[in-house]
């Protein structure tokens, strides 16, 4: 596909926030928008009422969604799609969609993660698993509620293939509504996954009452950290320095509208990590990623204290003040480094 025209039926696969969120955005951008949910109810109301009270109370608009709960009605013919459902359930969900996706079909993973059980980037898993998809990916400073209610937002689309970049960002560009392209597909991902990992940290900073300070401090040097990471991997730095990277990363380390930020303001309010990861919470992706990243920053030999320090307190090997102390008693060192 090379013209942005093509891009006209969007499927967006997932019925929370944010999948609806982008969905209202692609309405606007002139598209048509095919929206698969798994709880009957919201599709209902989404079909019905404009609305998805679920994950988006209080939030109702004129723009025309089909939705449904049957994925070959909402991926079969569809030009480009949007995967909005959580990254650790990516591999299930596209050996669900395999036999309705179409060679050339742009696929862009709307989710910030990394594979918790492999370690892979989840282009790596829409390569090997749908290998004549196009892998991309959607991030940056972007809440849904913000999304959802038409008010300015900015991210960044990114793809290998840099055509299809710039053509999905002209398809999803509306006035309120502005995407970047780029062919850093790795950098992208890196930012996107890292951020969550690093705002686990400043939620629980503030939650155990550490002050503004060392907030800031923990967003700064954790930006140190991914941008290492992100180096190592092959990402370039204007990727990490721009939106889906460093502006991803200033939003979600100051906010309790995101998941990650609320996810360690409870643990450092007290809460048990492990309870905020049993069945029905709400998700929060770094939980997940702060393990693998740390083991690829091992394997890279690279140095991430701040991220290595949100995995053992996610997982209850380490307490906010032991980790507190040995984050302010390691050796010093250069800014630079």
């Amino acid at each position: 596909m090379s013209d942005p025209t093509t891009y006209q039926t969007i499927a967006v696969l997932g019925g929370g926030s944010w999948g609806t969120a982008l969905a209202l955005a692609a309405c606007r951008a002139g598209r048509t928008v095919r929206q698969w949910a798994r709880d009957a109810e919201t599709v209902a109301a989404i079909n019905e009422h404009n609305t998805n009270p679920k994950y988006l109370p209080g939030i109702t608009w004129a723009e025309h969604i089909t939705a449904t709960t049957d994925l070959e009605e909402a991926v079969n013919g569809a030009d480009a799609i949007l995967l909005v459902t959580p990254a650790q359930t990516t591999a299930v969900v596209l050996e669900q969609i395999k036999p309705w996706v179409t060679k050339g079909t742009p696929l862009v993973l709307c989710a910030k993660g990394i594979e918790a059980s492999t370690g892979r980037l989840l282009s790596e898993v829409v390569d090997e698993s749908l290998p004549d998809a196009i892998a991309c990916a959607l991030s940056g400073p972007s809440f849904a509620v913000d999304v959802a209610k038409g008010l300015p937002t900015a991210v960044t689309i990114a793809s290998e293939n840099a055509l299809v970049a710039d053509h999905l960002s002209e398809a999803l560009a509306s006035a309120s509504f502005r995407p970047y392209a780029t062919d850093d597909l790795i950098g992208v991902e890196v930012g996107g996954a890292l951020k969550n990992v690093l705002a686990i940290a400043c939620g629980a900073a503030v939650g155990y009452g550490l002050g503004a300070s060392a907030q800031a401090a923990l967003t700064a040097r954790g930006f140190a950290e991914l941008s290492r990471l992100g180096a190592a991997l092959g990402a370039r730095k204007e990727t990490l320095t721009g939106l889906s990277g460093l502006g991803d990363l200033v939003l979600t380390c100051s906010s309790e509208q995101s998941r990650n930020f609320a996810f360690g303001l409870s643990i450092g309010r007290g809460t048990d990590p492990q309870s905020l990861v049993a069945p029905g919470q709400k998700l929060a992706e770094g939980a997940h990623s702060a393990r693998i990243a740390v083991s690829l920053a091992a394997k890279h030999g690279v140095d991430m204290p701040i991220a290595a320090a949100v995995a053992e307190v996610v997982t209850g090997k380490l307490s906010i003040e032991k980790a507190l102390s040995d984050l302010m008693t390691r050796p010093l060192k250069r800014e630079a480094h």
